[in-house]
């Protein structure tokens, strides 16, 4: 083996332990707060150190796992206030993909995101949460999709990577149920969404949004035990377009070279 091939066979071997250590945590056989041992897991994968601690270093870098200096690495753990923020977050970011969403969407993107809404009604919780889960992830990245904004997607893309599903599980009421009152509150706001979206109203399809992102971070909290206080109040996007004179930012930005 050349030393190229090594040095690629290697990265794929480290590539292969993070993605069995992401399954783990994000299916929640890792624990919030649990150590992870270089030693313990280079055993059980059948692997060396080496692999084992890039693999770590990239869950690090995706902000699954944190490491603590002279302890090690441990898988992170939510506080009220990073759930608090993650929500917030969510409230602008996603409300300005669904307003983006709704002036281009497709009859093909309305269809996919009306049929997963569909597929979640007859969904019994607690025996199929696991699919309403995995179907409600999809509803939303459809949602950021259509709004072909690439920033926008990218940035829920990392964020959807891991949450909610690593945020419930932080939560044990809400690990294997949903959060209570919320079936039916999650079907309501869903369609409301869809809606919008059917309408290609953006206004209504970016308050539809941040209306449901606001209700869902309320019940967590309220499940975390937390006393839920209103998440910081985002500026909506048309508020930002006014404050800026509705001017559009679709321009390339000159390369160093080309400045003077």
């Amino acid at each position: 083996m050349t030393p190229r091939s090594a040095r690629s066979a290697h990265k794929q071997l480290a590539h292969l332990v993070a993605d069995r250590l992401r399954v783990e945590i994000l299916e929640g056989r890792l624990k919030p707060g649990e150590w992870l041992r270089q030693e313990r897991i280079a055993l059980a994968q059948g692997v060396s150190q080496m692999p084992v601690r890039e693999a770590l270093r990239q869950l690090v870098a995706e902000g699954l796992v944190e490491h603590i200096p002279y302890r090690g690495t441990r898988v992170v753990e939510f506080t009220v206030a990073d759930i608090e923020d993650l929500y917030a977050c969510r409230l602008f970011i996603e409300g300005m993909a669904a307003r983006h969403a709704a002036a281009v969407i497709t009859d093909e993107e309305l269809r996919e995101i009306a049929g997963l809404h569909e597929r979640m009604l007859p969904c019994d919780t607690p025996e199929s949460l696991p699919e309403y889960r995995e179907l409600n992830r999809r509803f939303h990245t459809a949602i950021f999709q259509a709004s072909r904004r690439s920033f926008l997607i990218r940035s829920l893309a990392q964020l959807w990577a891991a949450f909610p599903t690593m945020l419930w599980s932080n939560v044990p009421l809400v690990a294997y149920r949903t959060a209570p009152g919320r079936d039916a509150s999650d079907a309501a706001e869903h369609e409301a969404i869809v809606t919008a979206l059917s309408a290609r109203d953006p206004e209504a399809a970016e308050t539809a949004a941040r209306a449901h992102i606001s209700a869902a971070g309320r019940a967590l909290l309220t499940a975390l035990g937390a006393a839920p206080h209103p998440l910081p109040e985002a500026p909506s996007f048309q508020s930002l377009s006014l404050a800026t004179g509705g001017r559009h930012r679709s321009r390339s930005f000159p390369h160093a070279e080309e400045e003077s």
